[in-house]
């Protein structure tokens, strides 16, 4: 039955339709992975709402790509008058608590009860804004996710993790509430931006970098994943080089990869007890890179950026060699990803960086950074990362960004 968290013993199991997590704690959810999620021949997400009354958000870029199918998928499956769409505003900037009010009070003028289900359908901005409103809404109710984006599957779309930025910081504000069911099409990612499509490589690659050297040859030999066949693509996945419900054989390697990855990480420590996380990597600079730059960068590209520094970092430290880092700094390159940002790369911004996360960490640095393709370590303290090594890996950043402006200059 859909909403079934089939795991007998703790830990994540894979199946063809998806994967069961079962965290030592007791929480037991699900993620799906499905093909035409809005086909009225999906049972799936009419399964999971199972009579109960529905309030669904979109943002306004989904919901003219993929609107009229959910409303159709809706009208056919559910009661009338049981559901209705809104549009929410996407974007960092509205990454807030005004936004998670603002759903609350559409639902509650919508009539949704505690019983109700919140839908969330869009990548990971409106699934954390609409996850958290439910976390509070009546003190908790359920929530859906549809994540239309390659971060939505393969990061937001597995955790339980919501939030919004407040105070100059992001994801200041959140609850751990895990969804009702998480839904994943791979035929949705045909109509994303390419700038979208790297955003959520990043995610990939840190997953590759932290555990798993294959996945990492694999992203190598394929940097143009996901991105190679989008010429003629339609919205449904069907058009010619469409990625389709099931996806090419190396896209849905990386993606299910990526996807059991988190999952097998997240499972031990669902609720972040240790704040000493493997997938904090490239995330303890990244977020003064997206706040101080006013959100120019996208967070998977700052998240490049971070990978990049503590790349260079470990090299400069010794906890791994110059071909490891080379080779991850040039494969986020491969991508189309930034490595450095001049405007918020700075000694200053940094090291505010590394402060903040080892307050936010307990007082504990927990830099995640690679020792070898597959594998991490931490660096906890902060007087571990010296001024001077924090300057020299920015330099070297900055050495590589000139060099590379040369050569486009040249070749131009």
């Amino acid at each position: 039955m859909a909403g079934q968290v089939l795991a007998e013993a703790e830990g994540v199991r894979e199946d063809p339709g998806g994967f069961d997590l079962l965290a030592p704690d007791g929480t037991g959810y699900r993620v799906d992975v499905t093909g035409g999620v809005f086909s009225p021949d999906n049972p799936l997400l009419a399964e999971y709402v199972a009579g109960r009354r529905v309030v669904a958000f979109i943002g306004p870029t989904v919901d003219r790509l993929h609107g009229e199918r959910l409303r159709g998928y809706l009208e056919a499956r559910l009661e009338p008058g049981s559901w209705s769409v809104h549009t929410i505003a996407t974007g960092e900037r509205n990454k807030s608590l005004t936004s998670v009010e603002e759903v609350c009070a559409t639902a509650k003028a919508a009539g949704l009860d505690r019983h109700g289900v919140m839908l969330a359908v869009g990548g990971g901005i409106v699934a954390d804004i609409v996850g958290f409103a439910a976390s509070m809404y009546a003190r908790g109710i359920r929530y859906i996710k549809v994540n239309t984006s390659l971060v939505g599957q393969v990061d937001v779309g597995v955790g339980v993790k919501t939030g919004v930025n407040a105070l100059h910081t992001k994801n200041m504000f959140g609850a751990y509430h895990p969804a009702h069911a998480s839904l994943n099409d791979p035929a949705l990612l045909d109509t994303l931006p390419a700038r979208e499509i790297r955003c959520g490589l990043a995610e990939i690659v840190k997953m590759a970098v932290i555990l798993d050297g294959e996945l990492f040859r694999t992203l190598e030999r394929h940097p143009d994943a996901f991105l190679r066949t989008r010429p003629g693509a339609r919205a449904d996945g069907t058009g010619p080089g469409g990625t389709g419900a099931g996806g090419g054989d190396v896209e849905t390697y990386i993606i299910r990869t990526s996807m059991r990855l988190m999952m097998e990480e997240l499972c031990p420590n669902l609720r972040e007890h240790d704040l000493a996380r493997l997938v904090d990597f490239g995330h303890t600079f990244s977020p003064v890179i997206e706040t101080a730059g006013g959100h120019r960068l996208a967070h998977g590209e700052a998240v490049a950026v971070d990978m990049a520094l503590s790349a260079h970092l470990a090299r400069l430290l010794g906890l791994t060699d110059a071909e490891t880092c080379e080779r991850i700094v040039a494969l986020l390159e491969r991508i189309g990803l930034p490595v450095y940002d001049p405007e918020t790369c700075t000694p200053g911004l940094m090291t505010q960086a590394l402060r903040a996360s080892w307050q936010r960490r307990g007082r504990k640095l927990h830099l995640v950074v690679p020792t070898a393709l597959g594998k991490a370590a931490f660096v906890d303290e902060l007087e571990d990362v010296p001024a001077g090594t924090l300057r020299a890996a920015l330099d070297a950043l900055a050495a590589r960004a000139t060099r590379s402006t040369r050569e486009v200059r040249r070749d131009g």
